[in-house]
């Protein structure tokens, strides 16, 4: 069985006896400490580790085209001040993994959006000239494909900003329904590029939202119901039109709040479901919404520091959920640089030797 049939049959509660062995990645500071324990410098780290990815991703842009220019504002030693293809002024600090101070926007209001449309219209440069030669290294590949999606969320909190967005959801509602709504016909555009030319359907559809904290989402479940659960659910339906069953998304923090809605627009794969400080349970996830709702990730990765009897204790709790298929198990963000390149070891290769 290919690492992408084992995915198939437990994202769709087929027969399986085993987990995945995903690498995602960690902090740089994280490789620096397993350099200095041991892992060649020039290693790729999955090829070191005997790990795969979690999937592969074909698609074309749909991300703001054309982008807007590149421009160094400031540079010192310590950071950079500039603005980014979005048209976003940032403070990046060189010698830190760590959130850029943002400092300005480029869309800050409802009057900019007539004239920001212009930038997430379909057009034929989007499609990657090499996009045959993507779609068959995906195939080729032996692992769940994805096919990229639009942020429906996340995208425009980072045109924006929290404040600036807040403010749009409450005193202009119809116009932040206008740009998810555009966003989801880009996406539907970019499916219909993508998809007829593939061998095989991909194995889901997957965008990232990271719209999330410790204290819940920076969208209300009454504001995503009535201007951003209309986009995702014509994602869902253009990807029903192609037989795709499985639509997902990526966000850190506490996610009670949405799943339902997000469950009710057509996404039914949740990414990475982290623990944090609000001790998110998976399993009670699916207590609660049933196997409609898959879940990829879901280990506490501050676990992966505390050594190895606290690393079987984090599996053992997870087995049950394994069982019950449409789960798979792997750290809820990148690995933190308190993890030992042994103890990181150790948990993979307790995953490799569990037998469900």
């Amino acid at each position: 069985m290919t690492d992408r049939e084992l995915w198939q049959n437990i994202m769709h509660y087929g027969d399986f006896d085993r987990m995945p062995v995903i690498h995602w990645t960690g902090w740089p500071e994280t490789r620096e400490r397993w350099i200095l324990e041991g892992m060649p410098a020039d290693v790729e780290e999955r090829d070191f580790l005997g790990a795969i990815p979690h999937w592969t991703f074909v698609g074309v842009n749909v991300h703001l085209f054309p982008t807007f220019e590149v421009e160094t504002l400031e540079d010192t030693q310590d950071y950079r001040i500039f603005r980014d293809g979005e048209g976003v002024v940032q403070k990046d600090w060189k010698h830190k993994s760590c959130i850029p101070q943002y400092l300005d926007y480029s869309l800050k209001d409802a009057g900019d959006w007539d004239s920001f449309r212009k930038r997430l219209q379909p057009r034929p440069s989007r499609i990657p000239a090499d996009l045959e030669g993507q779609l068959a290294r995906a195939e080729e590949s032996a692992l769940p494909i994805a096919v990229g999606t639009a942020s429906m969320m996340g995208w425009i909190r980072n045109w924006m900003g929290v404040e600036n967005m807040s403010y749009l959801m409450y005193d202009a509602p119809d116009v932040y329904a206008d740009i998810v709504n555009t966003l989801a016909d880009l996406t539907c555009w970019g499916l219909d590029q993508v998809i007829p030319r593939m061998k095989t359907r991909p194995d889901m559809g997957f965008g990232w939202e990271d719209i999330c904290g410790k204290s819940g989402p920076l969208v209300s479940p009454d504001i995503f119901r009535k201007c951003v659960a209309p986009g995702y659910l014509k994602v869902r339906n253009k990807l029903e039109e192609y037989g795709v069953k499985l639509l997902g998304v990526d966000t850190d923090g506490d996610v009670a709040p949405l799943v339902k809605p997000w469950l009710d627009s057509g996404v039914n794969v949740h990414f990475p479901i982290e623990i944090g400080t609000w001790n998110a349970d998976p399993m009670e996830y699916r207590k609660k919404y049933g196997k409609e709702m898959r879940i990829i990730g879901g280990f506490d990765k501050l676990e992966l520091e505390k050594a190895p009897p606290a690393i079987d204790a984090e599996i053992e709790r997870r087995i049950p959920l394994m069982h019950d298929g449409g789960y798979i198990i792997m750290p809820d963000h990148l690995i933190t640089p308190g993890t030992s390149l042994d103890d990181y070891k150790y948990y993979l290769e307790r995953i490799r030797t569990l037998r469900l």
